[in-house]
Parts: structure tokens; C-alpha cells; sequence
């Protein structure tokens, strides 16, 4: 990746750092009974919430079937939108069937298990508080009196305004970044309809198969196209970083080499970000 790179994705991440954070005057120095006070108020708080979405009927995704899409690509570079671009989406019948299952099984659903929120919270906890101790600067880090009243959402004031100039900062690198990204797309001397097309934000990947050709399957529920294969014909890889099946395909960037293309894809999965770049003939994207 030359633009939407993996350090240019983390940053995305970066952009939000006072999100939901709260000013209390206590966060300032190191105190028990203040940290057991607020831990059982967001206890309660996410037990409210668990029990919410578990009571969350399945049926509203019947409400998906003929529903109009558009082109991720011209959504994200900011492209209008015409009326030939947009396409409605079919559901099969497969998936109608597995929301069926879905809706058979809330129906016959358990009573609500609090003690199982229980003992999922502190293990959330724990898990938020390792991930925001890596996104922060140690600088910042230092002036934090107790790690885990910052992970349960409270701060002072001034550690708040600093998160807002953080991620202010890194807002504005991440656009910038995704600016230089759209401009130099926009002069690649790709087909209208490989760059319409090429475009998977979401989806996941299934199969990836390397001979002469590298294929890829695609399950497109989550993203915003119905093109579920790709073929790079007469492909060569330059890059491959695991894991590709299974993870979650993110970003692209895509130029057109003397004898066909490049393609640069970032992909996220649990066990972290890959990427691939791979030189073909041709690239062909298809519904099967």
C-alpha cells in the first residue's frame, strides 16, 4: 500500500480518542473507592445495554431485501451517485432462510443471563484498557493517575483537551493522506467498470486460490457490492501476508502497470493486518 497503509489504518483508529470520555474532578489522583464506584455504575450500564441487543427481534433484516446500493468506490472518493450506478439488492433465498433460523431461535430463546454479562465486563476492561495504553503517547500516559478509571471512560479536563488536539491532529493527517489517495486514483488509466467494481470494503474472504491465475471468493453480506469473485489473470505476487482467508477486506489501491495492473489490498482479521500486492493481465470481477 502506498496510501492506506497499515500505519495510515491505525491512525484511523486515533481519530476518536475522546470519544465518550467524561470530565470528573476525581480522575486526577489514584483512588479505590472512586474506582469501584464508577466500575459498578458502568457495570450496570452494560448489562442495560446486553440486555437490550439480546432482546433485539431478527426480523428487521427482511427489511435489507430490496434495498438500493451504490458503488463503494464513488461513495468514498465523494463521486455522484446516478441513477445507473445504483443497484437493488435481492436477497437469496439462503439468507432468508438463515434469517428464518434466526428468528426461530429468539423466539426460543433463554431467559436473559446477567451473570454471564458478569463475568464478560472485567475481561472487556481489561482487554479496552491494553488497546488504549498502546494508542496513547507515553507523555500522555504518564499524566493519567489510574489506568483504569481512564478505561472506564473518566478523565480530567485537561486530559480530555489534550485527546481532543490528538485526535484533531490525527484527523487532519488521515485526511490529508486519504486526499493524496483519491488524487492519485483518479489519474490511473483504469476501465470505468474495473474501477466501479473493484471496491469490497467489508466483505470477507472466503477462498483465495494461486496458480496462473489468483482467484478469490468473497461473502459480500457485510460490504456493499454483490460481486463476490475476483480473477487476476497471468497474476504474479509480490506481496502476500496471512492471513488473506478469513479476514476482513479493508482497503485498495489500484495502477495500471505496462502489461496490465497492480492491486494493492490492506485486509484485517483477529490475528492482525495483511497485506497484498499483486501484478496480472487483467482483472476480472464477477457475480457467481
Amino acid at each position: 500500500m502506498k496510501y492506506l497503509t497499515k500505519e495510515w489504518y491505525e491512525l484511523c483508529q486515533r481519530t476518536g480518542l475522546h470519544f465518550g470520555m467524561i470530565v470528573h474532578d476525581g480522575a486526577a489522583v489514584y483512588d479505590e473507592a472512586l474506582y469501584l464506584e464508577l466500575y459498578k455504575r458502568k457495570e450496570q450500564k452494560f448489562i442495560k445495554s446486553q440486555h437490550e441487543v439480546y432482546d433485539v427481534d431478527p426480523r428487521f433484516m427482511l427489511q435489507q431485501d430490496g434495498c438500493t446500493l451504490v458503488p463503494a468506490a464513488k461513495f468514498m472518493n465523494g463521486e455522484g451517485i446516478k441513477e445507473e450506478d445504483k443497484i437493488v439488492y435481492v436477497m437469496l433465498p439462503e439468507e432468508k432462510e438463515r434469517i428464518q433460523q434466526l428468528i426461530a431461535d429468539y423466539d426460543a430463546r433463554p431467559p436473559f443471563d446477567m451473570r454471564q454479562c458478569l463475568d464478560e465486563f472485567p475481561i472487556l476492561q481489561e482487554t479496552f484498557q491494553k488497546e488504549i495504553s498502546n494508542r496513547l503517547p507515553s507523555e500522555l500516559l504518564e499524566q493519567i493517575a489510574d489506568m483504569r478509571v481512564f478505561s472506564l471512560g473518566y478523565c480530567t479536563k485537561d486530559i480530555l483537551q489534550q485527546l481532543k488536539s490528538l485526535s484533531e491532529e490525527n484527523r487532519m493527517t488521515v485526511q490529508r493522506v486519504s486526499n493524496e489517495y483519491s488524487k492519485a486514483q483518479q489519474v490511473e488509466d483504469i476501465p470505468q467498470i474495473i474501477r466501479e467494481r473493484f471496491a469490497f470494503h467489508d466483505c470477507l474472504v472466503t477462498a483465495f486460490s494461486v496458480d496462473q491465475d489468483v482467484i478469490m471468493y468473497l461473502d459480500t453480506q457485510g460490504g456493499f457490492t454483490d460481486y463476490n469473485r475476483i480473477t487476476f489473470t497471468a497474476a504474479e505476487i509480490i506481496r502476500r501476508e496471512e492471513p488473506i482467508i478469513g479476514s476482513t477486506w479493508l482497503y485498495q489501491e489500484l495502477y495500471r502497470r505496462e502489461k496490465g495492473y497492480e492491486a494493492h489490498v490492506l485486509f484485517w482479521s483477529r490475528e492482525g493486518m495483511a497485506e497484498l500486492i499483486i501484478r496480472c493481465q487483467d482483472i476480472i470481477v464477477e457475480k457467481v
